[in-house]
């Protein structure tokens, strides 16, 4: 792996299966990301974006490549060994915030925890410390249904980040936003890349929102059209 670099791809390629038809999603993908670099995926519909964060996530295994993350190929991982790597490194944001309606917003980013060893009053420590990052320390005790989209992404952003993940990886996260909101939660992720150095990973279709990051790649029809590390806003 490349000095400094916290993720290494090289040679990724990805096929699914549609009847006797097999469709190649991405195709020899090679790049490195560093560690506390912003990056967001671009490119049209079915360009493989979305593969390919979740092969950097751990969530689907590729036909062939390797993807180094810290130390660790992540593709010669069991489903079991990949479980728990995923729980303690990757933080997850997505577009439609997954929370469970039942549960309070301090209920919600708690539960990555309950996978750890951590004592109840060390869960509730991490927990209040994330939504107080979030902005959302007063709203803890609220349920999804009486938070904004703004805020129900705020509370996934906490559960994303109270693991202290090696990497966060985002698939739209303002793309259930309206504009406002929007921009609040990218000044969020921008805040949480360069106070706290996360490594964040974002799949986007929305230029706003690229505009945060440090390094803008495009993905067209599986194939990275501009993989030189230089190319940046």
């Amino acid at each position: 792996m490349d000095p400094g670099a916290i993720v290494s791809v090289q040679g990724l390629c990805k096929s699914y299966r549609r009847g006797d038809q097999v469709i190649r999603v991405l195709s020899d993908i090679s790049f490195t990301i560093a560690e506390g670099e912003f990056l967001a995926l671009m490119g049209p519909s079915g360009s493989g974006k979305s593969t390919l964060l979740n092969l950097i996530a751990g969530i689907d295994k590729p036909d062939s490549g390797s993807i180094v993350i810290g130390d660790i190929d992540v593709t010669t991982l069991t489903e079991t060994e990949l479980a728990k790597w995923r729980a303690l490194n990757v933080g997850f944001i997505f577009q439609f915030y997954n929370l469970i309606p039942v549960l309070t917003a301090f209920e919600n980013v708690e539960l990555p925890l309950l996978l750890t060893p951590l004592s109840r009053s060390e869960r509730r420590e991490h927990v209040e410390m994330a939504l107080r990052v979030v902005g959302l320390a007063d709203r803890m005790d609220h349920y999804p249904s009486q938070l904004s989209g703004g805020q129900e992404q705020r509370v996934a952003i906490a559960r994303a980040i109270v693991t202290d993940p090696t990497i966060l990886v985002a698939d739209e996260p303002t793309g259930d936003l309206d504009r406002n909101s929007a921009e609040e939660i990218m000044d969020l992720m921008d805040r949480l890349n360069g106070e706290s150095e996360k490594t964040i990973i974002m799949v986007t279709h929305d230029p706003r929102a690229a505009k945060k990051a440090h390094v803008i790649r495009h993905l067209d029809k599986g194939i990275l059209t501009n993989a030189d590390p230089q190319d940046t806003l």
